[in-house]
Protein backbone atom coordinates (compact mmCIF):
# COMPACT_ATOMS: atom_id res chain seq x y z
CA UNK A 1 0.00 0.00 0.00
CA UNK A 2 1.20 3.23 -0.91
CA UNK A 3 1.44 6.96 1.39
CA UNK A 4 -1.63 8.42 1.39
CA UNK A 5 -1.11 11.59 -1.06
CA UNK A 6 -3.32 14.36 -2.01
CA UNK A 7 -5.13 14.95 -5.25
CA UNK A 8 -7.72 15.98 -7.35
CA UNK A 9 -11.05 14.42 -8.49
CA UNK A 10 -13.37 15.67 -10.82
CA UNK A 11 -16.91 14.91 -11.24
CA UNK A 12 -17.75 14.11 -14.84
CA UNK A 13 -21.29 15.83 -14.94
CA UNK A 14 -20.58 18.85 -13.52
CA UNK A 15 -16.44 19.41 -14.12
CA UNK A 16 -16.33 20.45 -10.58
CA UNK A 17 -12.98 19.50 -9.02
CA UNK A 18 -12.63 18.70 -5.79
CA UNK A 19 -8.63 18.07 -3.34
CA UNK A 20 -8.83 15.25 -1.54
CA UNK A 21 -6.22 15.94 1.30
CA UNK A 22 -4.02 12.98 2.34
CA UNK A 23 -5.81 12.28 5.30
CA UNK A 24 -9.96 12.24 4.16
CA UNK A 25 -11.56 9.67 1.75
CA UNK A 26 -13.58 10.28 -1.57
CA UNK A 27 -16.51 9.57 -0.01
CA UNK A 28 -15.75 12.59 2.47
CA UNK A 29 -14.53 14.89 -0.11
CA UNK A 30 -18.42 14.75 -1.79
CA UNK A 31 -20.21 14.27 1.10
CA UNK A 32 -18.80 17.87 2.58
CA UNK A 33 -19.36 18.86 -1.00
CA UNK A 34 -23.04 18.38 -0.97
CA UNK A 35 -22.67 15.42 -3.30
CA UNK A 36 -24.44 12.32 -1.68
CA UNK A 37 -23.19 8.79 -2.29
CA UNK A 38 -24.33 5.40 -1.19
CA UNK A 39 -22.30 3.80 1.98
CA UNK A 40 -22.37 1.57 4.10
CA UNK A 41 -19.42 0.44 5.87
CA UNK A 42 -17.06 2.87 4.88
CA UNK A 43 -14.34 0.02 5.85
CA UNK A 44 -14.45 -1.08 1.77
CA UNK A 45 -15.80 -4.68 2.42
CA UNK A 46 -20.01 -4.19 0.96
CA UNK A 47 -19.62 -2.52 -2.12
CA UNK A 48 -22.42 -0.10 -1.81
CA UNK A 49 -20.18 2.65 -2.36
CA UNK A 50 -18.54 1.52 -5.47
CA UNK A 51 -18.30 4.34 -8.09
CA UNK A 52 -16.94 4.37 -11.94
CA UNK A 53 -14.04 6.37 -12.52
CA UNK A 54 -12.99 7.51 -16.14
CA UNK A 55 -9.66 8.76 -15.70
CA UNK A 56 -6.53 8.08 -13.28
CA UNK A 57 -4.87 5.80 -12.02
CA UNK A 58 -5.92 3.80 -8.84
CA UNK A 59 -4.76 1.93 -5.30
CA UNK A 60 -7.26 0.16 -4.31
CA UNK A 61 -7.86 -0.90 -0.73
CA UNK A 62 -11.07 -2.67 -0.35
CA UNK A 63 -11.71 -6.03 0.92
CA UNK A 64 -13.72 -7.26 -1.76
CA UNK A 65 -13.88 -9.99 -4.00
CA UNK A 66 -13.01 -9.31 -7.65
CA UNK A 67 -15.89 -10.86 -8.77
CA UNK A 68 -17.94 -7.57 -7.10
CA UNK A 69 -16.04 -4.88 -8.91
CA UNK A 70 -14.25 -4.22 -11.97
CA UNK A 71 -10.59 -3.02 -10.98
CA UNK A 72 -9.93 -1.48 -14.63
CA UNK A 73 -13.09 0.75 -14.33
CA UNK A 74 -14.30 1.32 -10.66
CA UNK A 75 -13.41 1.89 -6.59
CA UNK A 76 -14.54 1.47 -3.43
CA UNK A 77 -14.29 5.55 -2.86
CA UNK A 78 -14.74 4.87 0.97
CA UNK A 79 -11.17 3.75 1.24
CA UNK A 80 -9.23 3.25 -2.54
CA UNK A 81 -7.59 6.56 -3.09
CA UNK A 82 -5.68 7.55 -6.88
CA UNK A 83 -2.02 7.50 -7.31
CA UNK A 84 -2.22 10.14 -10.53
CA UNK A 85 -2.66 14.07 -9.75
CA UNK A 86 -6.00 13.36 -11.15
CA UNK A 87 -9.53 10.80 -11.13
CA UNK A 88 -12.51 11.55 -12.88
CA UNK A 89 -15.44 9.98 -11.65
CA UNK A 90 -18.24 9.06 -13.29
CA UNK A 91 -21.03 10.72 -11.42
Amino acid sequence: MADNVEFHIKIKSTGDMFLVPNDRSILDILYENGIEHPFQCRAGMCSECVTTYLEGTVDHRDLLMEDDIDYDTQLTICQSRATSPLLVLDL
